[in-house]
């Protein structure tokens, strides 16, 4: 018997065809999900803020609206909001970080809460902007803006576990701080994570995060091109920038705060700036050590200072003391008042003329001196004789140019032609002088008669 041949279906081989066609199409669509899923988790994330605090005219607007590439000046009120744009290089990816600016004035700090929620707490970085052109008002900045921060963060109410994970992060990541390569990477990689057991942990310092907040903070000094003009004006030297430096850097361990010293006017330390704020909030790889050379780009990252570091500026300070008040030595220079010369509007030509005249009406009139001159006086001859002084003529006697005044006459007239008689009976009443009227013949009468008196006694 013949054997019996399986009889196959016709669609039993396409069967196993369209099953392996199946296998293969899920795999890809597994490998599609798969890279989605992978590349979704690895954006930047996004809703990262910086809060910005700062006195009227720091240069907190003109310092965020250079690293958002803007030329503008404008400057807002109360809550001022600009943005960053931030790009991942390695993975082609952009992003935005708000950034808010708190108005000078303590009257919008209430503003804050728009800016600042529970929710967003742990994806905020604070700045403290200073003026290094005013250093006198560095330290009242920093603590007064801090304080501000620090009071809205209580009020944020965010629950205790919440805030202690917040508090041992920033702990862990200031104690986990390692020098940076010497090589720049090209392009913003982010940093690789060590592992736990691979992570030297150091005990922090006395004085180091007694003022945690939960978030990073940086000190941003701007305006350091003035040093220079503090050096020249009110003859600053190193020994004061070393004493500012010394404050700042104390007061930046309590608070696990970076520091940094900026000039928009000079383009100093900008891309540094925002290269370590990009490291902060996104994890990108940072590869600039600590700068403490230069006076005026001096640049120190959470967790690379401690109080021995800080020592090495305390040896240079001679004529003041590392614990000294820092508003004793770093005083506020007086003001130089400038002499305004009072401006003095004038008035109305013909209001001042009308002016003048009420006052010349009001005076009495005064005589002139043609008015005073004696109408006779004009017409008259010369009081003295037309001869030479003292030498008249023989036949006029002394009292003969005496005349009586006019009674017709004024009496201004009068009175002068009186005194000028009285001088000239003056000038002829010398008599007893040689050369004198009549004495030639008083002195022949007194020699006729001497030698009479001497013929009678002869």
């Amino acid at each position: 018997m013949a054997p019996v041949l399986e009889k196959q279906l016709p669609g039993a081989a396409g069967l196993g065809d369209n099953n392996k066609e199946d296998e293969e199409g899920q795999t890809l669509w597994s490998s599609i999900l798969s890279e989605v899923s992978t590349r979704s988790s690895s954006k930047l994330p996004s809703g990262k803020n910086i809060l910005v605090f700062g006195e009227d005219g720091s240069g907190k607007t003109s310092l965020m609206a250079k690293l958002q590439g803007a030329e503008h000046n404008k400057k807002g009120r109360g809550l001022e909001y600009l943005y960053l744009s931030v790009h991942d290089e390695d993975r082609d990816d952009l992003t935005r970080c708000n950034v808010w600016i708190l108005d000078g004035d303590l009257y919008h700090k209430g503003l804050l809460k728009f800016a600042v929620t529970p929710q967003s707490l742990p994806d905020c970085l604070a700045v403290l902007v200073v003026d290094m052109s005013r250093p006198w008002t560095i330290m009242e900045s920093m603590q007064k803006w801090a304080s501000v921060l620090r009071d809205h963060v209580d009020k944020l109410k965010v629950p205790p576990e919440d805030m202690r994970e917040l508090e041992q992060r920033m702990v862990k990541a200031f104690q986990e701080y390692a020098e940076p390569e010497d090589a720049t990477p090209s392009s913003p990689r982010r940093a690789p994570t060590s592992g736990d057991d691979e992570a030297v942990v150091l005990p922090l310092g006395d004085n180091t995060l007694t003022h945690n907040l939960g978030i990073p903070v940086l000190i941003v000094c701007t305006k350091c091109d003035a040093i220079s003009v503090l050096e020249k004006e009110h003859d600053f030297r190193d020994e004061h920038f070393d004493f500012i430096q010394s404050c700042i850097r104390r007061f930046s361990l309590q608070y696990g705060a970076g520091l940094i010293y900026t000039s928009v006017k000079e383009e100093k330390n900008l891309d540094l700036l925002y290269k370590y704020i990009v490291h902060k909030l996104y994890d990108f790889q940072f590869a600039t050590p600590a700068l403490v050379v230069e006076k005026d780009a001096v640049f120190i990252p959470s967790g690379w200072d401690n109080e021995k570091k800080i020592g090495i500026l305390h040896e240079n300070l001679t004529t003041v003391r590392p614990d000294d008040p820092f508003e004793d030595f770093i005083t506020n220079p007086p003001v130089r008042k400038l002499v305004h010369d009072k401006e003095i509007n004038a008035e109305d030509e013909q209001v001042f003329l009308m002016k003048q005249q009420s006052l010349l009406a009001k005076q009495p009139a005064t005589p002139t001196r043609g008015a005073t001159e004696s109408p006779g006086r004009t017409m008259s001859s010369s009081p003295r004789p037309a001869g030479r002084a003292g030498q008249p003529s023989a036949t006029s006697s002394p009292m003969a140019s005496v005349k009586k005044p006019d009674p017709n006459m004024k009496a201004g007239a009068a009175n002068e032609g009186v005194l000028a008689n009285f001088f000239n009976s003056l000038l002829s009443k010398k008599t007893g002088s040689p050369g004198s009227p009549g004495s030639g013949a008083v002195g022949a009468g007194v020699q006729g008669s001497a030698k009479k008196t001497e013929a009678g006694f002869d």
